[in-house]
């Protein structure tokens, strides 16, 4: 039963069926685009940990700040997600060759749930992805195709190859279905908070879409009464070398520009986003905003997540953190306020942006030595 296209339900009923569901996206099956049900071939994605960051909004100056890990996925990245629904209704629909244009982590998930599912793949990124991404991709055994150019022209290859091959894009032919499964990690921090929605919400945008879906999936349950109040506000994050929406939020338009992407965060270089102008309206429309940082904020970013909260976050979660610390430096952020970050893929997929970013000490296998090269080794 598709919940979401009526009202007319028990809000404590649906409750209790969602929470006898699996530990996994598929617990709220009822709110996807499927005719059937989830194919049991299938890696168990979503169901991610939301973790209270103490000492990351103490550093912050914020009451509460939690984190949306979604590098807690089978692949490690949120892509996950969209992945498992996208393929679920590829497969009703006879699809038995699965392909996608990638930056890097949807590289990893399609290979992947392709994998599981014995269904053949065909895997399209640019050339200069970071090697750890293109790795964790060839390791399954898809076609991996690396393609002399930004995603934009990865992208538009794939759109030629769809109209001459059948297969099933995820994220072209298949993008309607694809996306509704960002939706499912505004259900999980509803439900992992009680049934409750948070103030803000801070999320990456490559393409738009994650960005507006979440809205998306909080609107459903308000309106089925399954949670009340509004959508949070919304805050973008992009990267200053790819920054299209930020700058089309900037200059009060809501057309955002094609832009050639130039930053380290490689899964949200997406130059001309599908969805950037719907990103813009949420932003306005929530009263929130979309920024865009530096690389070296970047960096800094991805520091202060792992120094506050243990979690070790690729560039785009980088992008995510040092946005919300940017929010909280200017004063935009309540110190009230219940605030979420959506941290979207692994750290080790982008190894070599730590680099050289911290010291190590090399010592001979003597105390002497410890105690004369590492800072606070003297004995009191």
């Amino acid at each position: 039963m598709a919940y979401a296209a009526t009202t007319d339900v028990d809000a404590e009923e649906l409750r209790r069926r969602i929470q006898a569901g699996p530990h996994s996206l598929w617990r709220y099956r009822d709110f996807l685009p499927l005719t059937q049900a989830p194919p049991r071939d299938t890696l168990p994605a979503g169901w991610t940990p939301l973790l209270r960051a103490d000492r990351l909004a103490e550093r912050l100056g914020l009451r509460e700040v939690w984190i949306k890990n979604d590098a807690a996925n089978p692949t490690h990245s949120f892509k996950d997600r969209v992945v498992a629904v996208a393929l679920a209704r590829a497969k009703e629909l006879g699809f038995q060759t699965i392909a996608c244009a990638s930056t890097g982590n949807l590289a990893n998930a399609v290979a992947a749930h392709a994998a599981a599912a014995g269904l053949d793949s065909y895997v399209l990124i640019p050339s200069n992805l970071e090697e750890q991404k293109i790795l964790a991709t060839g390791v399954y055994g898809t076609h991996l195709v690396a393609v002399r150019g930004n995603y934009d022209d990865v992208n538009r290859l794939c759109t030629e190859i769809a109209g001459e091959h059948e297969w099933a894009f995820v994220n072209i032919n298949m993008r309607p279905y694809y996306s509704e499964g960002s939706k499912t990690i505004a259900y999980e921090i509803a439900e992992q908070l009680g049934w409750a929605i948070p103030d803000r919400i801070v999320a990456p945008i490559a393409s738009g879409s994650l960005f507006t879906k979440v809205a998306k999936g909080f609107e459903e349950w308000i309106e089925l009464g399954l949670v009340n109040g509004t959508v949070p506000t919304m805050n973008g994050a992009q990267a200053a070398g790819c920054s299209p929406v930020a700058t089309a939020f900037a200059e009060g338009t809501d057309i955002c520009r094609p832009v050639k992407p130039d930053t380290i965060a490689k899964s949200l270089a997406i130059g001309n986003p599908a969805d950037g102008p719907y990103a813009v309206e949420l932003a306005r429309r929530t009263g929130g905003g979309v920024d865009s940082v530096t690389d070296d904020e970047i960096r800094a970013g991805i520091k202060l997540l792992a120094e506050t909260t243990g979690i070790f976050t690729e560039t785009a979660g980088g992008v995510t953190t040092a946005v919300l610390a940017k929010l909280a430096e200017r004063g935009d952020i309540d110190p009230g306020e219940r605030v979420v970050a959506v941290i979207t893929g692994e750290g080790l997929k982008t190894l070599d942006v730590v680099r050289d970013t911290f010291e190590t000490y090399e010592i001979d296998a003597t105390y002497e030595a410890f105690e004369a090269k590492v800072p606070g080794a003297v004995a009191a």
